[in-house]
């Protein structure tokens, strides 16, 4: 029977909009909505994708995994000025799956009961710091390494700020020969209330929220500095641990009390009705307590049961952060305007009445686009209900249309760009006008100063204020301007606040940044559709940009993830002669065009370089997330479903039904003994 065209079209739209909200998390690392409204969006896609298997496709939001390496918030990009050295986590540092609602709760545990086949599962209940993630390494009791959570697989080396804070234990007493603890670095409301009137009194800029603050403490050049904002830490899970055996969360956390360290407070569950009464509990409190919270995490207690729970490519199946509800405030929407991005995408922004929302004060808040101001029928001078989304994102609820004078204006979505006057334009599958001029002044900058990020090129000493001074002072026109910044040393040093020494470290951070490696370089370039995860897989698929720039479709679309749309989107910008010449510009300059794989060019007899492999049932030689990070560091990709492009399926025991996929698409199949002999030696367990 066919497809109803509703359903059809209800499929695509979830697509375009969880690509959309894709782009924005991913790329731009500017979420419009909460966790929580974008999890129903994709729920919905994957019911309609079971219920009507003929309409799934390959390049599906939900057939494929975005990674998120978190950048430095804008109000202490200031502080930002060293590039730390990278530490590779030995078990990925996951982030959480988010709920909001009891049913949603009730969903999880329903689902943890039947996967263990356990209806005795216990839950620990812990509060969800606001904080910053990192990792402490102690080796025979000493602190060896700290390092931040990063993109969950490589963090940064905080180490000698991590020594500074009291709360953190520098030896252990009767500790095991390997211990990774990991943990929470935050910033008491006290203390944020105390650092935010120093600098006030200073003159210097203000941070929003004692996260912000607990993050640009950690990562400052003077150790001195992060020792006098009186940061705090819990522990509250681990990575490896040698010599002593864990056996729950309990225990885990147990253990770390008796260690020294300070662990967060925490209730053992047996019923959902138990954890209910936690979060109420905690929400009731979250305003007298002396830290930030943002909700709760709910973990199953038993580490065996973990390993039969497996993961997922983001996030574990056996613990949740279930959130708490976004507060709301009342303010007058002043006015509203438009946005041009990096990529020509007309953005309206809502311009308010400072209010105090969450826990910050909002001044300004997304419209998302054209369509959601007309669906919540937004008027200018209207009084309107305001939330942080996830208590992140500040977000327009609706207007209070009951309080309308009849003075509000309509607001009309600019014909034209407002920067450059240009036509705007609006593709048919598309919800977001564009600008189509690529030399629109507003697009030139953002591209500017995106290319410089720590995402893409990640260029010390060329943050966002330093970029648009630049910019406005006519030093940068373009990208390749910035390699040539060294033939303008005397001019720059000549500026106002600048002097030698801060255009040395400019210009040193430049020149590093010719090194970086291709899947950098195609990030910072902007492709629509290749977010970070996607240039990782192309630069180990094709190694150079020429390669990549002269594949057909066909052969684009031979690489997992990669679909329809991805390969038009890519095709589309190296056929465009700007974009090559371009990256012809970049070569010139020296920019680094190739990827090297350094752990694999050195060993013989890899089998998983560029290899898309699978992993389901249970291992006994390692835990499925040492499993896959192996293969990455092998130069592979670990991925969480099977199909035709899949390389591999490595299978332990109890598989799934991946196991079954692997059969039906032919897909070759190893035994655990088998994937550990294919290993080279010096990587098996």
């Amino acid at each position: 029977m066919a497809v109803d065209e509703k359903i059809k079209k209800r499929v695509e739209k979830l697509r375009k909009m969880l690509e959309y909200h894709n782009y924005l998390y991913y790329v731009l690392n500017a979420p419009e909505i909460s966790d929580a409204e974008y999890d129903q969006l994709f729920r919905e896609l994957q019911e309609l994708e079971r219920k009507y298997p003929e309409l799934l496709e390959a390049d599906s939001p939900t057939q494929r995994v975005g990674a998120r390496i978190k950048e430095t918030p804008p109000e202490f990009a200031h502080l930002a000025q060293k590039t730390f050295e990278p530490v590779t986590h030995s078990i990925p540092m996951l982030s959480l799956d988010n709920i909001l609602t009891e049913e949603e709760l009730k969903e999880w545990a329903e689902k943890v009961r039947q996967d263990t086949g356990r209806t005795d599962v216990t839950f620990v209940c812990e509060p969800k710091l606001d904080g910053l993630s990192v990792e402490l390494v102690y080796e025979e009791g000493f602190l060896k390494v700290a390092s931040t959570r990063g993109d969950g697989t490589t963090g940064e080396n905080v180490t000698e700020n991590v020594r500074t804070i009291k709360a953190i234990p520098k030896v252990l007493k009767d500790a095991p020969e390997r211990l990774e603890v990991r943990g929470e670095v935050y910033m008491t409301k006290e203390a944020f209330e105390k650092l935010n009137k120093e600098r006030e009194k200073e003159g210097e800029p203000l941070f929003v929220n004692p996260r912000n603050a607990a993050a640009g403490s950690l990562r400052q050049l003077d150790p001195a500095v992060t020792k006098s904002r009186s940061l705090d830490f819990f522990a509250y899970a681990s990575g490896q641990i040698r010599g002593v055996n864990i056996r729950s969360q309990l225990e885990l956390l147990t253990f770390y009390e008796k260690l020294g360290f300070a662990v967060p407070e925490h209730k053992l569950a047996k019923t959902v009705e138990e954890i209910e009464r936690f979060h109420e509990d905690m929400e009731k409190r979250r305003k007298k307590l002396p830290f930030e919270i943002d909700g709760v995490v709910v973990k199953v207690n038993e580490f065996g049961l973990w390993d039969v729970l497996g993961t997922k490519a983001r996030s574990p199946r056996w613990a949740v952060a279930y959130k708490f509800a976004p507060e709301q405030a009342r303010t007058k929407l002043l006015d509203i305007i438009v946005q041009v991005g990096r990529t020509g995408a007309l953005t309206p922004v809502a311009v308010l009445e400072p209010v105090y929302v969450g826990g910050v004060t909002v001044s300004r808040a997304t419209l998302h686009n054209p369509d959601e101001i007309k669906r919540k029928n937004l008027k200018i001078g209207d009084i309107v209900l305001v939330q942080r989304a996830g208590d992140v994102i500040p977000e327009v609820v609706c207007a209070i249309e009951d309080e309308r004078t009849g003075e509000e204006k309509e607001f009309v979505f600019p014909k034209n760009c407002p920067v450059c006057g240009a036509e705007v334009v609006k593709e048919e599958d598309e919800v977001v006008p564009r600008c189509p001029n690529i030399n629109c002044p507003a697009q030139v900058e953002r591209s500017i100063v995106f290319f410089a990020t720590r995402d893409a090129m990640d260029i010390e000493g060329l943050g966002e204020n330093t970029a648009k001074e630049l910019i406005e002072k006519k030093f940068l026109k373009n990208i390749v301007d910035i390699y040539r910044l060294k033939e303008k040393k005397e001019e720059l040093v000549a500026l106002e606040r600048w002097g030698e020494k801060k255009v040395e470290n400019l210009l040193n951070g430049i020149e590093a940044s010719k090194k970086r490696p291709l899947s950098r370089l195609l990030v910072a370039l902007g492709i629509r559709q290749v977010g970070t995860r996607m240039a990782e897989t192309l630069a180990r698929r094709f190694r150079t940009i020429d390669a990549l720039m002269n594949a057909s479709s066909d052969e684009l679309m031979k690489v997992e993830e990669v679909g329809e749309k991805v390969a038009s989107s890519i095709k589309g910008f190296f056929s465009d002669g700007k974009n090559r010449s371009l990256i012809e510009e970049l070569r010139k300059v020296g920019v680094n065009m190739i990827e090297e794989i350094e752990t694999q060019e050195s060993v013989p007899k890899n089998p998983f370089l560029g290899k898309t492999v699978v992993f389901t049932g249970t291992l006994s030689k390692m835990s499925r997330s040492e499993a896959e990070n192996l293969i990455k560091r092998l130069g592979g990709h670990p991925t969480s479903s099977v199909s035709k492009k899949t390389d591999y399926v490595v299978v332990g025991t109890e598989p799934g039904s991946k196991y079954d996929k692997a059969l039906k698409f032919g897909v070759k199949t190893l035994s655990e003994e088998e994937f550990i002999s294919l290993l080279p030696s010096e990587f098996r367990p």
